[in-house]
């Protein structure tokens, strides 16, 4: 089962989308694809930044979010949060609190976390990761 990040999710959109991707997607069960509400809110976030943000939005709404189960931010996934968060801190190491929020729910569900930033997120243990833009 896979937790799609954002950078992810907006890859399938783009006019020239990573044909591995994509491939990878559609040879990939749709009861196996998820991701996280923080990743639905940075998706609403770049798109409201655009000009033409209604229709970008309108796209995201139909060609992404419905072919992902959006999962949320449970008592269970802030206490993981905080658990790494803590663990990160004491190695002078530390991410954004959405990252945080969106590995600790790959983490929780016992997902693999699918991003273009590997580097990123490789050093929170237990995390399982892999880039499917490669």
């Amino acid at each position: 089962m896979y937790l799609f990040d954002t950078n992810i999710l907006s890859e399938v959109i783009k006019k020239k989308a990573s044909q591995t991707l994509l491939e990878r997607l559609s040879n990939t069960s749709g009861l196996l694809q998820f991701t996280s509400c923080i990743c639905v809110m940075e998706l609403r976030y770049g798109s409201s930044r655009r000009p033409d943000h209604k229709t970008f939005w309108q796209r995201i709404e139909k060609d992404i979010l419905p072919l992902v189960r959006v999962l949320p931010i449970t008592q269970e996934t802030a206490i993981v949060a905080g658990d790494v968060a803590a663990v990160l801190s004491s190695q002078g190491r530390s991410i954004s609190p959405e990252d945080l929020l969106i590995a600790a729910t790959a983490i929780e569900g016992g997902l693999t976390l699918v991003t273009a930033n590997i580097r990123h997120f490789e050093q929170i243990k237990g995390l399982k990761v892999e880039n499917w833009l490669r």
